[in-house]
């Protein structure tokens, strides 16, 4: 007897979750850079949300939207100052669907 089991993607799993943006209050600001550290740059590949990603400038960006809150940002960059990074205000950040 075969069961079948469905295969979903981290990215169908996430895609579930959902965000309420604190318009204006932003929790992770990234410092302004002229070259980004090698920390920074890791962030554009760990990041498992891809909020961080290099603009044309060659310096790294933030999108909060979408953000798990997960603390890998903060592991890498917070202790250098690269970033800042506080808790969103209450009822504000990400919304996790369970299931």
């Amino acid at each position: 007897m075969t069961i079948a089991v469905a295969k979903l993607r981290v990215e169908d799993k996430l895609y579930q979750n959902r965000y309420l943006v604190d318009p204006g209050r932003p929790h992770i600001k990234v410092r302004p850079h002229q070259w980004p550290s090698t920390n920074l740059l890791a962030l554009t590949r760990v990041c498992p949300a891809k909020c961080y990603e290099l603009n044309e400038k060659g310096q790294v960006e933030i999108t909060v939207d979408g953000c798990l809150e997960c603390g890998t940002c903060r592991l890498l960059c917070e202790k250098s100052g690269d970033i800042e990074w506080n808790y969103p205000q209450g009822g504000f950040g990400v919304l996790f669907k369970f299931g």
